[in-house]
């Protein structure tokens, strides 16, 4: 399996990077398009990296904000898998910015072929689009700083993950980890049941030294995990604590991971 980090937040040499995510994931012969960034960023570093963008076999949203699908703006054709509320009109609540996607459904349903789930969805038997992630700590996905149209809290309902059956064990990569990192594992091990983790890798969605980060922690340690690689929505305070627990290292754009 190989990841090229195509955006992420800090940028890697000789590549730029803004405030985003998109990884190409190569996995048993397919070619998977992990979210897009909010630009055409992605497609200048996959030219920088050598990529050639013209063969992936799917496009994966895992949430509909901007900083990881407006970059579908700079695609057209081939088969785009997300959550059917990816497309809600969504807000900070600090000061109403608009955070959604630039695109409407119905606008990516006429350049890609469109699959919406919120149930899991497999893509192949070793690669599974997560759907919705049930919410069952009590330490995970409590608060928001996000709402949608009239004011209801925006909890990102939408937020999901790709779980990729590893020979050794269960490999997950999150967008941002809305959903929390925790609840999204256990989701992945109950629906493929596998039990075993291998990796996990992408926004955490982790900002402070806080009792989610340290549960988070623990839960990956007691688990025996062996890759853990938080980017993107990382916060310092809370992505220093996990560089130190599993001797890792910062993701940046350009970056290719073997495992």
């Amino acid at each position: 399996m190989n990841i090229y980090i195509l955006t992420d937040n800090l940028p890697g040499d000789n590549f730029q990077a803004e405030h985003g995510l998109s990884y190409l994931i190569e996995f048993e012969g397919k070619k998977l398009l992990f979210d897009t960034g909010q630009s055409n960023l992605f497609l200048k570093n996959a030219t920088s990296m050598g990529i050639d963008m013209t063969n992936i076999d799917r496009i994966i949203l895992s949430h509909g904000h901007f900083d990881h699908g407006d970059g579908l703006l700079f695609l057209h054709g081939g088969k785009l898998i997300c959550h059917p509320s990816c497309f809600v009109k969504r807000y900070r609540k600090s000061d109403f910015s608009y955070i959604g996607l630039v695109n409407t459904q119905n606008e990516l349903a006429r350049k890609f072929e469109l699959i919406v789930s919120s149930a899991p969805y497999y893509i192949t038997d070793k690669i599974l689009f997560l759907g919705e992630i049930p919410r069952v700590t009590d330490f995970e996905s409590k608060s928001t700083s996000f709402i949608l149209e009239g004011g209801i809290p925006d909890y990102v309902a939408d937020d999901s993950a790709i779980a990729l059956l590893h020979e050794k064990g269960l490999f997950v990569i999150t967008g941002c980890g809305h959903a929390g990192i925790v609840n999204t594992l256990e989701h992945a091990r109950i629906v493929t049941g596998e039990k075993k983790l291998y990796g996990i890798m992408g926004g955490f969605h982790l900002r402070e030294n806080n009792r989610q980060t340290q549960e988070t922690i623990r839960y990956l340690k007691e688990s025996g995990i062996i890759h853990v690689y938080p980017s993107h929505c990382t916060d310092n305070p809370a992505l220093s604590l996990f560089l130190k627990a599993f001797n890792t290292k910062q993701v940046k754009t350009g970056d290719i991971f073997h495992f």
